[in-house]
């Protein structure tokens, strides 16, 4: 795959980001090329039933909605490359993409390989993935509404993972390490103001249980917590578990050549544009607050537009 022809962009991640940016930049005659990694779709392709994405009145399984819009970049136009790149560096007026294909080139660069969610690396978390072990209370909560369930973790985003699950279901455990929170004052005091909201302290999750008839029907119904105390063990009845303790943006490969937060996450304008110009963001990589399809899919759109724009500008676009 390996030549020297400069291509007019690349875009790196095959999510709801990337393919959105696949497809209009696909529309706009500028024959993309999308480094998708070993499989395309991201996080939703382990997702079975999304809800909240507009135009599925009924939801639809995550898998499946990655691959129709992977159809529909094909479809328009776009190239769809199962690599991913191990390197980004500037040369003259273009920029240059190592992947496990060899080099690639091109004038403007869309980054869209999002963020993965930390877990515990407990073997029963990956059981019941997605069938009551989730990372997202506005994509899963509304699944279990009248139940009870776990939040895991003792930052801001737990508290608001909590807050968000308490108005939906009956009870919302939320499991802490420490006797004290990680988060801000003003989310804490939220917390542990709401009434059915009742924290688990001192506390990590053992075990989470559950049953299973087969490998897509299974449901969780417990988890063991174990004390950080005394190492002592016990059950708390739940339908579900968010983990709430954070995720880790797949910025690794272009490190030190993009800016980045401390915690990693790509640093764009208001134009999606990282300090590199021509090389934009897009989703996960650098939106840690909404981290939903939608949001990730608009962002797509908005980089490809604006990757359009540059390569016109600057009188790039072949």
């Amino acid at each position: 795959m390996a030549d020297s022809k400069i291509r007019n962009i690349l875009i790196c991640g095959s999510g709801p980001a990337g393919l959105t940016a696949a497809i209009y930049t696909a529309r706009a005659n500028l024959a993309p090329l999308l480094l998708a990694g070993p499989q395309v779709g991201g996080q939703l392709t382990t997702t079975t039933t999304i809800e909240n994405f507009p135009g599925f009145p009924k939801g639809q399984d995550g898998n499946q909605l990655m691959i129709d819009m992977e159809e529909q970049a094909r479809h328009n136009g776009a190239e769809i490359l199962y690599e991913k790149a191990s390197s980004l560096a500037r040369e003259g007026d273009h920029y240059v993409l190592e992947t496990g294909a060899g080099t690639l080139r091109a004038y403007a660069v869309i980054v869209a390989t999002g963020a993965s969610p930390r877990l515990m690396g407990l073997p029963s978390e990956q059981t019941y993935w997605n069938y009551g072990v989730h990372t997202c209370a506005v994509c899963d909560g509304g699944f279990y509404k009248g139940k009870s369930v776990a939040v895991v973790g003792g930052g801001d985003s737990a508290m608001e993972e909590a807050t968000y699950l308490a108005k939906l279901c009956e009870k919302v455990h939320l499991i802490h390490r420490r006797d004290e929170f990680r988060a801000s004052q003003v989310m804490a005091e939220r917390t542990l103001g709401t009434k059915n909201i009742v924290v688990e302290w001192n506390s990590v999750v053992d075990e989470v249980l559950g049953e299973q008839e087969s490998e897509r029907k299974k449901r969780v119904t417990s988890i063991r917590l174990k004390s950080t105390k005394d190492g002592s063990t016990r059950e708390i009845p739940a339908s579900a578990m968010f983990l709430a303790i954070g995720h880790t943006p797949n910025s690794d490969w272009f490190a030190g050549v993009l800016k980045t937060t401390d915690s990693g996450y790509l640093i764009v304008d208001e134009h999606l544009q990282t300090n590199l110009p021509g090389v934009f963001g897009a989703g996960d990589i650098h939106d840690h607050h909404y981290r939903q399809a939608i949001t990730a899919a608009g962002y797509g759109c908005q980089a490809a537009l604006e990757a359009e724009r540059y390569l016109v500008r600057n009188g790039l676009a072949g």
